[in-house]
């Protein structure tokens, strides 16, 4: 069906291996940091005294994130650069939050210009190595094991810089019918250059993207932004069908504002794909295959749940109050045909109905008052309430003739372990697995610190369910509506996917209980022959009153990568060709039943089975698990060492990978971001120059041409249309002598372009040939001799070095301005500007200004002589040959010329329109002066007469 490129990860961070990597950090960039934090401390008063302190520890001078999603499978790598400062030696740690869910892939770190470099080995009782590798569980956000935490210190000698490099993949899972992709910037300190990027190519298309606020839910001193309505400050979305790239880039100062003490949070974005109403997608490359099975708009299945709620004295307060207040959410948003009951223990089980009832205002009614009157008391019998949940399911399922199939549940909450009762673990797992023999399902939520998870996590991976960790200081309210949302509707039971055996090997589980709305199933496995030309797939399931059964025969046809993918980090998985992300999928996927069948496992014999089979695989492709270790290897004594070991000489990263995955049909707007070449083509549509202007009539393959002789200090008019699109743009002349002989008296350029932007919010930009002030709430001021892409809220800015700076407005509209410098310039010579349209479909018809008010134009030439050739003159008087342009209902005589444009590099024909183009533009030239650089007032009517 969908043909994918093979993927190469590499360290991509290093693709730039001689910047990155350089043997230190010169007294120039030392400096450079000085300046920033006397720029913070005098912009930010408060942080004064942190930011001087921070001056005598090592300095972190960068942390970049980069992710590359690619049909939900992510590879992440995290950048980080420091710096010591001192006459001495100094101990540094880096630390970074990943996923639960996610591998460890590689480790790398730099000292001066020594490389250690990580190696993924069967994992041993005794471990030397310098770098602590602790996965703590932290449990931030709400994920199934929440977060936990990567560690690595060294010493720093004096003087010297250190690199960290870490990557990591994970599957993203759908839930509520969105992918989440989790970041965590925490960088602990305030960065100089901090960027986290992701990169989404999904080829059967987004259907939705968003980017939330900062989300941190429980560091001390951390803080939000001012506004946490929307993606963080300085983000920046480009996408269009299948690919996506989001930019967040914050400055000191803005980081500043979200945290004082650079725990800024996580950086979060959920998306979803297109999907047909089929047997679902299935994806093929290089033998491998992966199939994603998410149906929807079926009628749910009804359910049978009982709520098992703890009331044992822990729960005294907050956490009882919350979880009654959820439940009485909860059983509101019951439907008519589900069945339910409440039980609440605590060292005695209490019982509200001792069946189940169907979902009627009276049950309701009655059930939330059982809810209301639950006090706190006594300790904690979770086997007792457990097997009294489960005898309540059985005896409805037995004693009723169920017409419709159904879906039984349980939801278990607790904040303890187990002290009434049995307390056996093990017993307390075979107890539950014997009376629910897989007929029904447990998820399970631990609230705060004193749970026992691990029990919890086992009573769900044993009975077909989902395990939460809520910690103590956050919501068990809102945490278990969300929980219960994801299962609210159940759409299939009873899932079997089946592929021909001797087609398929190695595939992962095809066996599911439930499928509930909103989620996804996955399933990869190895192709016999790689030439097979398609797949038969059969899904069969219950479904109500209904048996499905769904069949396809899936092309699939020899699908190969292309050479030209690089991006390689040395993640062989035979070692005979780089592996691609569909057969990573597979093995990330084996890996995790391989270890959830050695966590369910009782017998050592089995589990030592397992555990040999999961640790040869995760060496096999450099996966750090429970079975495998990290050890660093002898510092490389030079650069090439570490290319030729890892291969990152090819390391281009995501940016060549998503290249050749994207192909040639992307819209050019989208690329991957790159500074502007002054070369390209913008548009013809322009002022540049003393200033000249063109202007380009595409569907009449007419340009038009014109000069305007201003005086300095006039601020000309150039694009109005401050009423519809929000967008306004003027600019500013300078004067210099004219050239001997010249038949000017003097010449004129631009030395300032401002633009307003008043929607969705008021943006000012001012540019020189030096400098790009941007102020949208923070100013911002960006030198022209840096390449640098900052921008907001629809807002884009992208400075290249001494070029040009392009100005994109939510996607629509774009502007170019060249800059044009002279090392030495002559007497008349003066450093300026020239302003070109690059897109302008988002103005408005009603957008005037000299350049504006031809934009929805077309133009035709009438009148034009017999004989009249495009000559520059009549061979008979020897005089200019004139044609008459009709435009706008003017008539404007005009000549041939030629003139140059993109600067002074291209030459173009146009027709001439003379005397300041008296009959080609709207009213006179006095009508085009603005009264100050943002004056978005306009003689014609069109704009709205306020300015600043």
């Amino acid at each position: 069906m969908l043909l994918l490129l093979a993927l190469c990860l590499g360290l991509s961070l290093c693709a730039r291996a001689q910047d990155h990597l350089a043997p230190a950090l010169g007294l120039e960039e030392a400096r450079m940091w000085d300046g920033i934090l006397e720029q913070v401390g005098h912009r930010v008063p408060r942080q004064l005294r942190l930011l001087q302190r921070l001056k005598t520890k090592p300095l972190m001078t960068e942390f970049s994130i980069k992710s590359t999603i690619i049909s939900r499978y992510t590879f992440t790598t995290v950048s980080c650069r420091m710096l010591n400062r001192a006459s001495e030696d100094q101990e540094v740690e880096f630390q970074m939050q990943i996923p639960a869910t996610a591998f460890i892939t590689n480790f790398t770190m730099l000292i001066g210009d020594k490389v250690y470099q990580g190696e993924i080995t069967e994992k041993e009782k005794k471990n030397g190595d310098r770098v602590k590798e602790e996965r703590n569980k932290t449990t931030e956000d709400s994920g199934e094991k929440g977060t936990e935490t990567f560690r690595a210190s060294l010493v720093i000698p004096s003087k010297e810089k250190a690199v960290f490099l870490l990557s990591y993949e994970e599957l993203l899972q759908r839930r509520l019918g969105k992918y989440e992709h989790s970041i965590s910037v925490r960088p602990q300190q305030l960065v100089g250059r901090l960027t986290v990027e992701v990169n989404i190519l999904e080829t059967s298309g987004i259907a939705s993207l968003e980017v939330l606020p900062l989300h941190n839910s429980r560091q001390k001193g951390s803080g939000r932004g001012e506004d946490d309505s929307g993606p963080p400050p300085s983000t920046v979305i480009n996408q269009n069908e299948t690919f996506a790239k989001v930019i967040f880039k914050p400055t000191v100062v803005q980081q500043a504002k979200i945290a004082q003490n650079g725990i800024l949070g996580d950086f979060i974005i959920r998306y979803d794909v297109n999907r047909e109403q089929s047997i679902g997608d299935v994806q093929v490359l290089n033998g491998y295959f992966v199939h994603y099975f998410a149906p929807k708009d079926l009628p749910p299945l009804p359910k049978n749940v009982v709520f098992v709620l703890d009331s044992s004295a822990s729960m005294v307060g907050t956490k009882l109050r919350q979880t009654k207040d959820a439940l009485f959410t909860i059983l509101h948003d019951l439907r008519p045909q589900d069945r339910f009951s409440i039980i609440g223990f605590s060292n005695r089980i209490k019982v509200w109905k001792d069946h189940l009832v169907s979902v009627t205002p009276n049950n309701i009614r009655d059930g939330k008052v059982y809810i209301h009157h639950m006090s706190p008391t006594g300790g904690t019998d979770i086997n007792g309430a457990l097997q009294r949940g489960i005898r309540l399911l059985n005896d409805y399922v037995a004693h009723n003739d169920i017409e419709d199939r159904s879906v039984s549940l349980i939801i278990f909450l607790t904040d303890g372990k187990p002290t009434v009762g049995e307390t056996h673990t093990i017993k307390i797992l075979n107890n539950t697995r014997e009376a629910a023999r897989g007929q029904i399902c447990i998820f399970t939520i631990g609230v705060g610190n004193d749970v026992d998870f691990k029990l919890l996590q086992k009573l769900s991976l044993e009975n077909c369910g989902l395990t939460r960790r809520v910690h103590e200081e956050e919501d068990a309210g809102a945490q278990l509506i969300g929980f219960y949302d994801e299962i609210r509707t159940p759409l299939l039971s009873d899932i079997r996917i089946d592929y021909p055996p001797s087609l398929v090997e190695h595939a992962t589980k095809t066996l599911f209980p439930n499928y509930f709305n909103g989620s996804e199933i996955i399933i990869a496995g190895k192709l016999v022959d790689k030439r097979m030309g398609q797949l038969h797939v059969e899904v069969t399931a219950s479904n109500s009153k209904k048996f499905v059964i769904l069949k396809a025969d899936v092309p699939v046809g020899p699908q190969k990568v292309e050479n030209d993918v690089t991006g390689s980090s040395g993640l062989k998985g035979d070692g005979k060709e780089d592996p691609n992300h569909i057969e990573r999928l597979w093995t990330y996927l084996t890996l995790k039943e391989l270890l959830s069948s050695w966590l369910q496992s009782d017998s050592e014999q089995e589990k030592e089975q397992l555990r040999q089979k999961a640790q040869a695989l995760a060496v096999n492709y450099h996966f750090l698990t429970p079975f495998t270790s990290m050890k660093l290897k002898k510092p490389a004594p030079q650069m090439e060492k570490l290319e030729d070991n890892y291969g990152m000489s090819a390391a281009m990263g995501p940016e060549t990978v998503m290249q050749s995955l994207r192909g040639a049909n992307m819209q050019p707007g989208l690329a991957l971001q790159k500074p502007y070449n002054p070369r390209i083509k913008f548009s013809k549509t322009s002022a540049d120059g003393d200033p000249h202007f063109v202007v380009d009539f595409p569907l009449s393959q007419l340009t038009v041409c014109f000069n305007i002789d201003g005086q300095p200090g006039d601020i000309l008019r150039l694009v109005s249309d401050h009423r519809d699109s929000g967008v306004t743009v003027n600019g500013e002349l300078i004067g210099a002598p004219a050239p001997p002989n010249g038949h000017k008296k003097q010449r004129t350029y631009f030395r300032t372009i401002t633009i307003l932007v008043n929607k969705p919010e008021r943006s000012y930009l001012e540019i020189t040939p030096s400098r790009v002030i941007m102020d949208g709430g923070d100013r911002l001021v960006l030198p022209c001799n840096q390449s640098v892409v900052v921008g907001s809220r629809g807002l884009e800015v992208s400075v290249s070095s001494n070029a040009n700076v392009t100005v994109t407005i939510q996607g629509t509209i774009a502007f170019v301005i060249l800059i044009h410098l002279y090392k030495k310039p002559a007497p008349y010579q003066r450093n300026h500007l020239g302003f070109y349209i690059s897109n302008s479909k988002g103005l408005s018809h009603n957008c005037h200004g000299l350049l504006g008010q031809f934009l929805n134009q077309e133009a035709k030439l009438t009148a034009e002589p017999v004989g009249l050739s495009k000559n520059l003159t009549d061979p008979q008087s020897g005089k200019k040959s004139e044609a008459v342009l009709k435009v706008k209902g003017h008539r404007v005589p005009v000549v041939w010329k030629q003139r140059k444009i993109y600067n002074g590099e291209e030459e173009i024909d146009c027709w001439f329109a003379r005397n300041n183009a008296a009959k080609l533009i709207d009213g006179e030239y006095k009508d085009y002066l603005a009264s100050h650089p943002f004056d978005t007032e306009t003689t014609f009517g069109l704009g709205i007469p306020r300015g600043l």
